[in-house]
């Protein structure tokens, strides 16, 4: 091994990944390991694909979006195509996180509407039991 690759051990403890995630990525063909014998020996070029891949999944983005993200990078056009392509899959993501978060806001506030009455009517429960005692 030399510092320009990463044993699959190594690229588990620097990303906090599981041997089964990374062979995952590979059979994917996200990642493209150099393979002797059963040693897989992971270039920086994997390193940085596999941030990037880390990156979209936390933001959402399926594995089809990240490998069509990911191979653009060879368009040929200084990355202008996927820095294009990037922003319009993030902004696609935003808005959907968006309105999941002002739906989620919605749920919220019923919730704790119908947790107030809950306590309301265990309040009056309460006070009219010990009215009776």
């Amino acid at each position: 091994m030399t510092e320009e690759t990463m044993t699959i051990r190594q690229m588990c403890d620097t990303f906090e990944v599981t041997p089964r995630t990374l062979r995952f990525y590979e059979s994917k063909e996200l990642l493209f390991p150099i393979r002797e014998g059963q040693k897989r020996l992971f270039t920086r070029r994997d390193r940085a694909r596999l941030k990037l891949i880390l990156r979209g999944k936390r933001f959402g983005f399926s594995l089809e979006e990240i490998r069509q993200l990911l191979d653009l990078y060879y368009a040929g056009d200084q990355q202008a195509t996927q820095l294009s392509r990037t922003l319009d899959v993030a902004g696609d993501r935003l808005a959907d996180m968006e309105r999941q978060r002002a739906e989620l806001d919605l749920a919220i506030a019923d919730l704790k509407s119908q947790m107030s009455l809950v306590e309301d009517m265990l309040t009056n429960v309460t006070t009219a039991k010990d009215a009776a005692e």
